[in-house]
Formats: C-alpha cells, structure tokens, sequence
C-alpha cells in the first residue's frame, strides 16, 4: 500500500538515497531489521554500536516509506496529556513514558553527534496552547501534574502567549526541552555511516514473505525465494507490521500537511518555538532552517488510501484556513502539501519488546505522534534485551501493559 501522496517536503529537500540492492543469495546474520525509516536505521546504530551483527531489509527503496511523511517533532509530551494517561495506567507508569521521552531527544541528539551528521537537528521550545476554555481547563491539570513530577513546563497566561508568540489563546504550557529534525536526512546517514564504518548489510526492494520460528532463531523467506537466517527479528515496519503480530494492537490514521514558501525572518514568532493545540485532533506548526513554515493536522480515520489522497485537496485549504486565522499577518504561500498514515494506540504509547512467549522477534513500533523520540527509546531498549540487559522501560512500552 502507498504510505503516503502527494510531495513530502523531505523528499524533496535532500537528494534521493539512490541505493539498490536487492537479497539474490541466501544470507545469515544475527539480527534482521525489517525496515529502513528512521526507526530502523536507529535500532541499526544502537546494534553497530555495540558490535551486533545485522542487516536491514525493505521493499522499498531506502527510508521512503511513512517516515518522509513524518514532520518531525521532537516532544518529551505523548498526544495523551499525562493527567489522562495517569487514569489509563498509573501514575507512576504515566510519569516514567513522559521521563523517558524527556532522555529520548537528548539521546538522538547524542547519535548524530556520535556519527558526525547533523540532520538539521534543532533544540526548540515547544507551546502546547489552548483552543478554548475546557483547553485550558485541561492544560491546568496537566501543568500541575508535571510540576509534581518535575517535568519541565512553564504556564503562560493568555496575554503572556500573545506577547511572546502572537496567538490568541487562554493560555499555554511552554517547555525549552523540544526539538525538530530531517528524518529522512538522519535516517539515510545513520544507514550510510555504519555501512561504511560497521559493514552493515542493507538488502533493499526485498520483501519478507513468509517466516518461521525455529529454538534458535528465525528464518525469513523473501518474495523471490531468498532465505535470511538469523537469531533475532526486529520488526520496524510501522503500520504495516501488522503481518507480523499476532493481533491487532493499532489503529489506522490519515493526516494532511503543507509547508509554506520561504518567508522573511520577520514573520517567524519568537524562537521558531512549535506549536501545537489542545483541541482534538490537534493543529500542529514548525518551521525550518529557511524559514518555511509546515503546518499539520486535520487526522481522520483510515479507511483507505483512495479516500485519504481524494480528501488531500480540501484538507490542504482547511489547514491554509486555520493558520490565517491563528496568524493573521503572516503572508502564507503553500508551496507543497501531502498526507500519510500513521498508527496510534489507545494509551498513545507505542509497542516495544517482544510478544509474550516470543523472545526472538522484537517489536520497534513507535506509534502515535511522537514517533521518533518513541524509535529512540526502542533501539536502545531492542539493543538490551538482545544483550540480555534489564530495562525498566519494557514494562512502560511492552505488550504487557495491553492487560
């Protein structure tokens, strides 16, 4: 199925990793990593880094799938508000998801140092405001349980926000800990750099097919015929891992984006700050390192490609609307638009680990909208349970919590 449509800004801003390299023999490793976004290309890195052999497999070329659709923001903050998910767990679980991510962009950024490729990688504050009033009853919740737990969060006020950021709102949550980055840009370094450095094998345009459990490992079939042999699987194919698991754990959503023309540096709010709402589902902006703006939201369930890329044109002008609104006196040209499908799940949290009772294929699944700092956590997690190392954060993001 086609991950997405129209023209992601990430494809267009970098030239296309022009890879190929199809499986034509049988092989065996110690890890197979099915799928090469960003999610994949970081549980490689953690894997190289600690001298695991592996290979990545994809059926596309390389990075091309959901993760150029992404738009890459950096957030410790989950879609599901800490005082809500504290209710759906515990609080105490709650709290450790929301620490976790807080590491997980310090960590990203300290991988791209690590390779000496930096991905536009960009340290940002972030201003979660209220749509209307029951939004702010909301973000008053929400500030008092992080400031319980220490989580950096500052309250501003409606005139405060109208101030610093020019928006018309009740009021806002404002943290300097956020981030934005390229991921198609990180995701095909990271893949470049250990290939280079780590020998790391990328099998490209190869589509696993069937799979069978052995005490020992797993052997992988591809649609030619091709036979991977190895001790572990890791599945980071997003959305589209659902072959692979035994039961449905996701649910399946399309969200539209566009970004503006390059604008005058005068027009850009303070600090390039993100933005993004209480209303559900919720407005989304950044900006990038020329000033474009990129704007997103508009999410509605899946149901099917046809119907998502048939809505694209009338969500572009809904998304157009809604920032005029918000920024009356920013002159915003739409320059490219797109839209994607994505996975979230009930809590908002993403699946990482193994299924009970199957050791040997691991889960990297980072679904929701804080997709990226989720894949961090997973290829540090994914890379411990291979080394027979404990981490406490299996029980935050494992299956188990499905119970």
């Amino acid at each position: 199925m086609e991950l997405y449509a129209g023209l992601p800004y990430w494809i267009a801003k970098n030239p296309l990793y022009n890879y190929y390299h199809p499986l034509e023999r049988d092989e065996e490793t110690d890890v197979v990593i099915i799928g090469s976004g960003i999610t994949g290309s970081l549980v490689a890195h953690e894997l190289c880094q600690s001298g695991i052999e592996c290979a990545v497999v994809d059926k596309r070329s390389i990075s091309t799938g959901s993760s150029i659709a992404s738009t890459a923001l950096l957030q410790y903050e989950i879609d599901t508000p800490l005082s809500e998910l504290a209710k759906m767990l515990n609080e105490d679980i709650a709290v450790k998801a929301y620490q976790a991510c807080l590491q997980s962009i310090k960590d990203l950024k300290q991988v791209f140092s690590v390779i000496g490729y930096d991905p536009g990688f960009e340290q940002l504050a972030s201003v979660f405001y209220a749509s209307n009033a029951r939004g702010l009853r909301m973000i008053e919740k929400e500030f008092n349980i992080r400031k319980k737990h220490q989580l950096p969060v500052r309250f501003l006020s409606g005139n405060m926000v109208k101030e610093k950021y020019g928006i018309h709102t009740p009021g806002a949550l404002e943290n300097d800990v956020s981030a934005q980055m390229d991921p198609y840009a990180g995701a095909t370094h990271l893949l470049d750099h250990h290939m280079r450095k780590n020998q790391l094998k990328i099998y490209s345009h190869t589509e696993i097919k069937t799979w069978q459990e052995r005490n020992d490992g797993y052997v992988l079939v591809t649609t030619e015929g091709k036979i991977l042999k190895c001790k572990y699987v890791v599945v980071a194919a997003g959305f589209e891992a659902a072959p692979f698991l035994p039961e449905k754990v996701m649910k399946l959503t399309s969200t539209y984006a566009i970004i503006s023309q390059p604008l005058d540096e005068k027009y850009i709010w303070e600090g390039h700050a993100l933005l993004w709402e209480t209303h559900n589902p919720y407005l989304y902006i950044r900006t990038d390192s020329k000033n474009r703006i990129l704007v997103g939201g508009e999410d509605i369930d899946f149901k099917n490609p046809v119907l998502r890329d048939r809505l694209l044109r009338k969500k572009v002008r809904v998304l157009e609307k809604k920032f005029n609104k918000l920024f009356p006196d920013i002159p915003f040209v739409t320059e490219m638009t797109w839209c994607g499908t994505f996975s979230s799940t009930k809590d908002g949290l993403p699946f990482i680990g193994s299924w009970p009772g199957k050791d040997r294929m691991l889960y990297a699944l980072g679904y929701g909208g804080n997709g990226i700092t989720f894949s961090m956590i997973a290829a540090q997690l994914i890379r411990n349970k291979i080394k027979g190392v404990k981490d406490d954060r299996e029980l935050v993001f494992g299956f188990e919590r499905m119970k």
